[in-house]
């Protein structure tokens, strides 16, 4: 599923227009950035948790030339998924 399909099954299964349910998946995107460039966990109970991990800088080295190459230091998302999406996910398949 992609933001417009996340998009239209909201805008169907909650009877909305999908300019109003393009607002409430934007909203919740936003605010989710918002507090992760701030630092802060984002925990959706049921899903998953969402947190940034800062990498340090390395010298790295281009495996097509072979030349040494410095990295600088970045911030990646990381998702762990929650236990009742695990245990979700597990039961789906054993049927």
């Amino acid at each position: 599923m992609n933001k417009s399909e996340l998009i239209k099954t909201l805008a169907e299964e909650n009877g909305l227009s999908i300019d109003e349910s393009t607002v409430i998946v934007n909203t919740f995107f936003d605010c989710m950035k918002k507090d992760l460039t701030d630092g802060n966990r984002v925990e959706i109970r049921g899903l998953g948790s969402f947190k940034l991990k800062e990498y340090a800088g390395y010298a790295g080295r281009n495996p097509k030339t072979g030349e040494m190459v410095e990295v600088s230091p970045k911030k990646l998302p990381f998702f762990r998924a929650g236990k009742d999406l695990k245990d979700y996910l597990n039961d789906q398949q054993s049927v």
